[in-house]
C-alpha cells in the first residue's frame, strides 16, 4: 500500500469514527452503565462524540508536537484517566466533571487549530486535568458490584486506539495536506461548542 493510501486511510478512520460517535449520554447524572465487562469498556468511547474527538485530538496534538510528547502525552492521558477513574469508582467528588468534559474538546481543539507549541510537562498538565474528568465521569457510572478494572481496562485499550488514530493521521500528512491537522482542530472545538449549547 502505497504512502498516500495509508495517509487516505487515517484520515477516513478518523472522520468516520468521529461522524458515527453518537453524543455523550454516560456521564455522570445521565445514567449508569449497564455493563462494566472489558468489552463494554473498550466500546464506550466509541459511542459518546465528546470522547472520539478528545482522544483523536490528544493525537493529534501529539503528532504537532513530535519527539516526546508523541508517547507521554498519550500515556499520560491514559494513566490519569485511569486515577480519575479510581476516584469516580470510590465516589470522591471532584468539581465540574460534565462542564469540563465539554470545555476539553474546545480547549484540545484550539490548542491543535493553531499548533499551540508547550512545553512536553505542559502540555501533561493540561491533558492530565482533562483526563481526570474523563477518568472520574466513566468511573462514577460503574456499578459497585461490577468487574469495574476489566471495564477501565477496555476503556484504557480504546482510548490508546484513538490517540494512535491522531497520531497516525498527524504524522502521515505530509506538507500538502498539512492543513488538515488546523482544520481538524477547528472541527474539535466547533464541536465542543455545539456539544455545550446542545446543537448535537
Amino acid at each position: 500500500m502505497s504512502a498516500t493510501a495509508k495517509i487516505k486511510e487515517a484520515g477516513l478512520a478518523a472522520v468516520l469514527l468521529t461522524a458515527s460517535a453518537l453524543p455523550a449520554y454516560a456521564h455522570v447524572g445521565m445514567g449508569a452503565t449497564s455493563s462494566s465487562s472489558f468489552i463494554a469498556g473498550f466500546i464506550h468511547p466509541f459511542l459518546g462524540l465528546d470522547h472520539v474527538t478528545v482522544m483523536i485530538a490528544v493525537g493529534l496534538w501529539a503528532a504537532l508536537k513530535g519527539g516526546k510528547a508523541i508517547w507521554a502525552w498519550p500515556a499520560a492521558f491514559v494513566g490519569v484517566m485511569l486515577a480519575g477513574g479510581a476516584l469516580g469508582m470510590l465516589h470522591v467528588p471532584v468539581p465540574l466533571v460534565e462542564p469540563g468534559i465539554l470545555a476539553s474538546v474546545v480547549v484540545l481543539g484550539i490548542l491543535v487549530a493553531l499548533a499551540v507549541n508547550l512545553p512536553v510537562a505542559a502540555g501533561i498538565a493540561v491533558i492530565g486535568l482533562m483526563a481526570l474528568l474523563h477518568g472520574h465521569a466513566h468511573g462514577s457510572e460503574i456499578p459497585e458490584n461490577a468487574p469495574g478494572l476489566e471495564y477501565m481496562a477496555g476503556f484504557a485499550l480504546a482510548t490508546l486506539m484513538l490517540h494512535g488514530i491522531g497520531i497516525a493521521a498527524g504524522c502521515g500528512f505530509g506538507p500538502k495536506l498539512r492543513n488538515f491537522v488546523p482544520a481538524a482542530g477547528a472541527a474539535c472545538a466547533a464541536i465542543g461548542v455545539s456539544l455545550a449549547f446542545g446543537m448535537i
